[in-house]
C-alpha cells in the first residue's frame, strides 16, 4: 500500500498564542510555504508560472493568517457581510 501521509510544514511551525482558527492558520501558513519567493524574487510554484514575488496566492496567504489571528470579538472586516440567504 503507497504511503499517503505527508508532513506539511505547518506541523513543525510554532503556532503563535494568538490564533483563533488553527486550521486556518496552519493551511495558510502551508500555501505561503509553497509559494515563498525564491532567491530572485520569483514564485517558485509553476502554479503561478514564477511571476515576480508577491504572487496572489501569497497575499491570500499572508492575510489569512492574519485573520486567524483575529480576537473572536473583533466585527468582520469592512466589505464582509453575514447572508444568510448565502449559508
Amino acid at each position: 500500500m503507497p504511503e499517503t501521509t505527508r508532513h506539511w510544514p505547518s506541523h513543525d511551525a510554532v503556532l503563535p498564542d494568538d490564533v483563533t482558527d488553527t486550521l486556518l492558520w496552519r493551511v495558510a501558513y502551508d500555501v505561503a510555504e509553497a509559494h515563498r519567493p525564491d532567491a530572485a524574487g520569483r514564485c517558485p510554484s509553476p502554479l503561478c508560472g514564477y511571476q515576480s514575488a508577491p504572487c496572489p496566492p501569497l497575499v491570500h496567504a499572508r492575510r489569512a493568517m492574519r485573520l486567524a489571528r483575529m480576537p473572536q470579538s473583533t466585527p468582520a472586516p469592512a466589505g464582509w457581510a453575514w447572508r444568510p440567504e448565502a449559508a
